[in-house]
């Protein structure tokens, strides 16, 4: 397992990443300043797809905030309509910065060596969370997902590639309840058929 950076280290590299995606933001501003004017959410579609990226809240994550753990169910073998699952046991903490407009939460994965994190910023003129996740096998900031939630249920779409073919990514989100949360993660390669590679069963750590 791979030790944990020190308090002062995580929290230089947490605000580094979340001014990272800000500035990622930075040029999506000017193209939805006149949608926001009028006080409507820009419509943007998934590029080669039909797919309207989802709309949210700020406060969408605020359910996330705290400790948990986590069931993950990984597909071994991608592609091939597989249906063997690697099962391991992970952990995180999730934080809302900035009045909520920055949530972050970082997850360590004790059987499998690694560590992560996931920057989520919402972009205030869209109505949109973008997800920005990172992990220490690679120390690269991966390409976002764009979504937000619709009551209970949150999708978030993107562009990525898997072993050098570019694919479409879906992460979708529910909220079970106060102390239950589902995340999956779907792979295509149209848009239109989805491959659920990995799922993670969230509990609340009580205090």
């Amino acid at each position: 397992m791979t030790r944990p950076a020190s308090t002062a280290r995580r929290r230089i590299l947490i605000d580094a990443l979340a001014g990272a995606a800000a500035m990622s933001l930075a040029p999506l501003a000017g193209a939805t300043a006149r949608a926001a004017a009028a006080g409507k959410p820009s419509v943007k579609k998934l590029p080669g797809t039909d797919i309207v990226l989802p709309t949210g809240d700020v406060r969408d994550f605020d359910f996330f905030v705290g400790d948990w753990t986590f069931a993950n169910k990984r597909l071994k073998k991608r592609w091939v309509g597989s249906d063997e699952w690697d099962e391991f046991p992970a952990s995180l903490r999730c934080e809302s910065r900035m009045g909520g407009v920055v949530n972050i939460d970082e997850g360590v994965f004790p059987t499998k060596g690694w560590q992560g994190m996931t920057v989520r910023v919402f972009n205030l003129k869209e109505r949109r969370w973008y997800l920005y996740w990172i992990n220490n096998t690679t120390g690269e900031l991966f390409p976002p997902v764009a979504g937000g939630f619709d009551g209970d249920r949150g999708a978030f779409y993107g562009d990525d590639t898997d072993e050098g073919r570019p694919i479409k990514i879906r992460f979708l989100w529910t909220r079970i309840d106060t102390d239950h949360a589902r995340w999956e993660q779907a792979f295509s390669l149209d848009g239109k058929a989805w491959e659920t590679n990995w799922r993670m069963e969230h509990t609340r750590v009580k205090a």
